[in-house]
């Protein structure tokens, strides 16, 4: 989870046109408030926490749509939108299971694989660097992500547990090594970082709301709300724990309070990391005091400035090298969603066909769209907005409400028919 809470605002960060001081308080805060997200679902209360061995950190689906409404909108509305997204969680953790139809797995697959897809740009474009300057699309920028992405894959060839699993951050240590030695990389911002500060609300500025940036992130957290549910069921299980819909409710809840308190304190929006299932399993580590301990310490590495500043120094071309896989990993995220649609039926094939090609398509060549009006503009300006539309309307015109038996639900009633 700290890899992913170190590398999330490296990416965001820059690609909305963060200082280096910005960025360094958005990696302490980030940490700060994973550490509260997962205490709130940790320790709960009456109203919300599961009440699990949970950790939480940023919806990484979240990076590509904070990332769209950074350039277009402004910093301040992605805070805004986080904040209703949150609200709109908190109220319909109530009615989940009414929600969930029009989510099947050919719609969430669909709108996940377009978040993947839209953001490699990013990744080869922190390879290339900035058009016509210097070290632009050089062979150095290659060779130092060439070494990163190669690490992750050795790593994850041959180390096993918690080595494995932090694999990314690794590369990204070894990606940066390289470069110092190379003369490429800049500790200044090392120094210039405090010993300890305190966290404020805002300090980005007041929240802004856009229509479009927060369906954007309604959208991202209507999606996340659903892996979150399949993690609760996996980890109750794991741990003994007989999960009902009371329970999912609270842990919904929950992940809706800790998007409301990212988006006050200008982090992000957090969700129930699936990686710490198979953590849990691998270590046998069930205990909640556990996650509480490594919540407590988060949350100070959050109030230490020089250890956010550290972070910083990663060229960006050994960024975008572990970019690459991580970006991947959201593609590969939707197509197994994916794989659980009945592909022998022709209509959901075009479902599928039509809203990536719609979501990719508006994400690469936003012009297309530049001739309507400005109210359509503002709500369909998305690819991952365009692409989730097209998905839910043509998923309703094709398989109605009802929707249509996933492969495995088929193969069961198989089992139990035989």
């Amino acid at each position: 989870m700290y890899a992913g809470a170190v590398v999330v605002p490296l990416i965001v960060g820059p690609a909305i046109g963060m200082t280096a001081e910005q960025l360094t308080y958005l990696i302490s805060i980030d940490l700060f408030c994973c550490g509260v997200a997962s205490l709130l679902q940790v320790v709960g209360g009456k109203y919300f926490g599961i009440k699990l061995p949970i950790l939480l950190g940023c919806a990484f689906q979240a990076v590509g749509p904070m990332i769209a409404i950074g350039k277009t909108s402004g910093i301040t509305a992605i805070y805004g939108a986080i904040i209703v997204s949150g609200i709109v969680v908190f109220i319909l953790a109530q009615f989940m299971d009414k929600i969930v139809k029009f989510f099947p797995p050919v719609v969430t697959g669909s709108v996940v694989t377009i978040i993947g897809a839209s953001l490699i740009s990013a990744a080869f474009g922190d390879i290339t660097g900035t058009a016509n300057t210097p070290g632009y699309a050089s062979g150095t920028n290659l060779l130092l992500a060439t070494i990163t992405f190669v690490s992750i894959v050795i790593m994850n060839k041959f180390f096993k547990g918690y080595l494995k699993m932090i694999s990314i951050l690794l590369s990204l240590i070894l990606g940066t090594v390289v470069a110092s030695f190379m003369g490429l990389v800049d500790y200044s911002v090392v120094g210039k970082a405090s010993w300890f500060h305190m966290v404020h609300p805002f300090r980005f500025g007041a929240p802004t709301f856009h229509i479009s940036a927060i369906l954007s992130m309604v959208l991202v957290g209507i999606v996340s709300m659903i892996e979150s549910t399949g993690v609760f069921f996996a980890l109750g299980d794991i741990v003994g724990k007989k999960i009902e819909g009371k329970d999912v409710k609270l842990g919904l809840r929950s992940e809706g309070l800790a998007q409301v308190i990212g988006g006050i304190f200008q982090a992000f929006p957090y969700t129930t990391y699936s990686q710490n299932v198979g953590l849990v399993a691998l270590t046998g580590v069930k205990s909640r005091k556990v996650v509480f301990s490594a919540c407590v310490i988060i949350m100070a590495l959050g109030l230490l400035p020089k250890v956010a500043a550290l972070t910083t120094i990663i060229p960006n071309p050994v960024l975008g090298g572990a970019m690459i896989p991580m970006f991947g990993m959201v593609v590969a995220s939707g197509v197994r969603q994916l794989a659980q649609v009945d592909f022998n039926r022709i209509e959901n094939m075009f479902i599928i066909a039509s809203s990536i090609a719609i979501g990719v398509g508006i994400s690469i060549a936003p012009d297309v769209l530049s001739k309507l009006p400005e109210s359509i503009r503002l709500i369909l300006g998305s690819g991952i907005v365009s692409g989730s539309i097209v998905a839910i309307v043509l998923n309703l015109v094709f398989n109605g409400l009802k929707g249509q038996e996933t492969k495995k639900v088929k193969q069961e009633k198989a089992q139990l028919a035989s």
